[in-house]
């Protein structure tokens, strides 16, 4: 029924194109810019859907909440964490449009003893992003399989990812918890080194929902003045993360915007759970979400889990 009532708007705007001449988006280079470039390479050769799009890629959150801040972008591809953080310090000037990135950290190992989360009993993680989604997802997934840290299970915090692989060298029993695109370029590196867990599977495993890393924000004021826009952008969207994920070309096409290079693409992109996940679905994954984090430390969600009219749900 999704795909009909879809299929349906998409006829809609070709019959009567979007309103906004412009639709301005910015996103980080990594998995939640991923999604979107095949979209980025249709908007090269001009309008899509009678839209015109302006793309602006950048290296880190930093980068892009200014953007988002000041208004100089429509919608934007950011860690959902950020999305929460910025609805807080906006007074809700932005609303969540969908979700672009399911969980993107792994769990590796040098060998080949680690295959359920039981495993990681005794072991010491090496992982970077403390105080960040990772040590709440991460925390969240052991105390729900009875893993105590410091007692069970020990994790060693690294200031970068590349300490992480370095100690995991150096470790043969550790482990560590790495994101993707890193994971997948450690292996490469490496072939001593394995993925071993999916933190996406075991989050999913006791919630029921899936981890999110990324989401789509949009700004409050552009939604409410053109409608129509989102539903095309939504719909070239779904297409674009498509293409992504199935077509042979993609990796690129990713190399090709300067987001990761082919080989790493690659390897990648069939782990970063690159996803196009709106409405209700949309609600329920990410309120359930940042309401975890909102109980490990209500700051890495801005003060407080966002109200009912942080998610556009259409």
């Amino acid at each position: 029924m999704k795909k009909i009532v879809l299929s349906i708007a998409v006829l809609i705007l070709m019959l009567f194109p979007a309103s906004a001449e412009t639709v301005r988006i910015a996103a980080m280079r990594g998995p939640t810019a991923m999604g979107l470039c095949g979209l980025m390479r249709e908007a090269e050769n001009g309008p899509v859907n009678g839209i015109s799009y302006e793309f602006t890629l950048e290296g880190s959150p930093d980068a892009v909440v200014p953007l988002v801040v000041r208004g100089d972008v429509d919608i934007a591809a950011i860690p959902a964490n950020l999305a929460s953080v910025l609805y807080n310090r906006t007074g809700g000037m932005i609303e969540a449009l969908a979700i672009n990135t399911l969980g993107v950290l792994y769990i590796a190992e040098r060998g080949d003893s680690v295959h359920s989360i039981e495993d990681l009993r005794g072991r010491t993680i090496y992982s970077a992003g403390k105080g960040a989604t990772p040590e709440y997802a991460l925390l969240y997934v052991l105390s729900s399989n009875g893993l105590e840290v410091g007692k069970d299970v020990f994790i060693e915090w690294k200031s970068e990812h590349a300490e992480c692989v370095a100690a995991l060298r150096s470790d043969k029993g550790g482990v560590a918890m790495l994101p993707q695109p890193f994971a997948s370029t450690a292996v490469l590196s490496d072939p001593s080194i394995r993925i071993a867990l999916d933190l996406n599977q075991l989050w999913y495993d006791v919630a029921g929902l899936g981890l999110i890393t990324g989401v789509t924000i949009v700004n409050r004021e552009f939604a409410e003045n053109n409608p129509e826009a989102i539903v095309s952008f939504l719909a070239d969207y779904r297409d674009s993360v498509d293409f992504v994920n199935e077509d042979s070309s993609a990796p690129a096409v990713v190399a090709s915007f300067g987001i990761v290079p082919e080989k790493a693409a690659e390897a990648a992109i069939p782990y970063c759970n690159i996803v196009m996940i709106d409405g209700a679905e949309m609600k329920d994954s990410l309120s359930f979400y940042l309401s975890v984090l909102e109980s490990q430390n209500p700051q890495a969600v801005g003060g407080s889990a966002p109200l009912e009219d942080f998610y556009l749900v259409q």
